[in-house]
């Protein structure tokens, strides 16, 4: 299979994380590409029209896009417990904990995006909203952590724990474990999986 990918990209990551936690990794073969929002990819849109990452190409020669999807036909591939959970009750919630997350990871990304943009352009409101909704998310799991801590291994640990690892790489000021001890204290522990320490990202 081969990955296109960065090691900036949370969604990159979120695929990374998975693959390690299935033992999947090592049949990946990533692709670096590029895939700026103000510069599109016209290579990568030959196979994904949105020309974004991370895009994956099957051993079949399938193309998949969407790290949700992505991780899905992954978790297909392996014969351990499954980290989309079947039965109702642990499906919905770890759907939910990964919606979560995601949506954390679109307002995160977009809020960047805001804040590189030249200050004049910039839009206070728009930057105090991202602010209020990541604040408002990072209270909701700090209620849920006990939760999260007793579930088992799930896609929504996997995208809350790529969540709080971007906001730590591209919003350290946030300092977003104060007054969030419960759910600062299951990421100390999450974030020693093999998984998250072989994914950490980094700028080039």
């Amino acid at each position: 299979m081969k990955l296109h990918w960065s090691p900036r990209s949370p969604f990159v990551r979120k695929v990374m994380i998975f693959a390690h936690e299935v033992g999947l990794a090592g049949r990946i073969e990533t692709v670096r590409t590029r895939a700026a929002m103000t510069q599109p990819n016209r290579d990568l849109m030959r196979i994904n029209p949105l020309g974004k990452i991370p895009t994956l190409v099957t051993d079949q020669g399938e193309v998949l896009f969407d790290s949700t999807v992505i991780c899905e036909y992954l978790d297909s591939l392996h014969g351990g417990p499954r980290y989309f959970p079947q039965a109702p009750g642990e499906r919905w919630q770890a759907l939910r904990w990964h919606a979560l997350a995601d949506n954390m990871l679109d307002n995160l990304v977009l809020w960047r995006n805001e804040l590189i943009r030249p200050q004049p352009q910039q839009s206070p409101e728009i930057l105090a909203a991202f602010d209020l909704k990541i604040r408002a998310a990072l209270a909701m799991l700090d209620t849920e952590a006990a939760a999260l801590g007793t579930a088992p291994i799930g896609i929504g640990h996997v995208g809350i724990g790529c969540a709080l690892g971007y906001i730590d790489f591209r919003f350290p000021e946030l300092a977003w474990r104060d007054g969030h001890k419960r759910i600062a204290a299951w990421y100390e522990t999450f974030s020693q999986r093999p998984s998250i320490r072989n994914t950490v990202p980094v700028d080039e």
